[in-house]
């Protein structure tokens, strides 16, 4: 797949080698543990990874990967479904990838970043004609009290369609659709929630009805959905005005 996006001071390129892989997996374990080391899995070696890098450095500021699956068939076989029960995604005929390992580094506060980045899923999705992008997003710590009104709104506008929806398959788990009754405040739940998620909402994506508490990365995610078909047509035309 080729990738040569550049908007402002950053570009996105796909990991043309070992090397890129290795600076990627740095990058993410700082990202997500805060100190040095290399966060890498079985999965890396399936998947294509997209570094942004600030051009006039050459820094790597943010990366993530894709995990491409020919249809809902393969779903098994994703990081996701070590989380979550996908067997209803099965049924799902047309081509998917799973994005996931999304970071920023913790000192830049750069929100072009951000824009580059869907830029590049943007364009990875166009030219391999994706029908839906799926993956976990997180929630920094374990403890759902911060996050309470963010949950109450994706239950209120946000639940996957009953055909798709995730089932039960962590060994812990808050139920937030089951459980919470609270009337969501949306300042306080758009100011809690992930840039990462926040985007996929406003493409039109939904989540999983429980979220994982994942205490090995010390995390709270949910399983996420955007189906390619559904995106509103102003937000595509946005996204690809990015992707150039």
């Amino acid at each position: 797949m080729s990738l040569g996006l550049r908007k402002g001071r950053y570009g996105a390129r796909m990991a043309e080698s070992d090397a890129d892989v290795v600076a990627a997996q740095r990058l993410r374990h700082r990202c997500f543990f805060g100190t040095e080391g290399r966060d890498a899995d079985r999965f890396d070696a399936a998947c294509d990874h997209v570094l942004i890098e600030d051009l006039a450095s050459g820094e790597l500021v943010a990366c993530f990967r894709f995990l491409p699956l020919t249809g809902g068939c393969d779903i098994s076989h994703s990081y996701s479904a070590q989380y979550y029960e996908l067997s209803a995604l099965e049924r799902f005929g047309g081509k998917m990838v799973e994005l996931g390992r999304f970071c920023i580094a913790p000192e830049r506060r750069d929100p072009d970043i951000l824009r580059v980045a869907w830029g590049a899923m943007t364009g990875y999705v166009d030219e391999n004609n994706i029908e839906m992008l799926f993956g976990c997003s997180s929630f920094a710590g374990t403890d759902t009290a911060h996050y309470l009104d963010a949950f109450a709104w994706l239950k209120a506008r946000h639940l996957g369609p009953k055909r798709w929806l995730p089932r039960v398959k962590a060994p812990q788990v808050f139920r937030f659709a089951a459980r919470l009754r609270r009337k969501p405040d949306m300042r306080r739940a758009m100011a809690a929630m992930p840039p990462l998620l926040r985007t996929y909402l406003m493409m039109g994506g939904w989540v999983s009805d429980h979220a994982v508490v994942d205490a090995q990365m010390g995390t709270l995610h949910v399983f996420t959905g955007v189906e390619i078909g559904q995106i509103p047509d102003a937000r595509k035309r946005a996204l690809r005005a990015v992707a150039g």
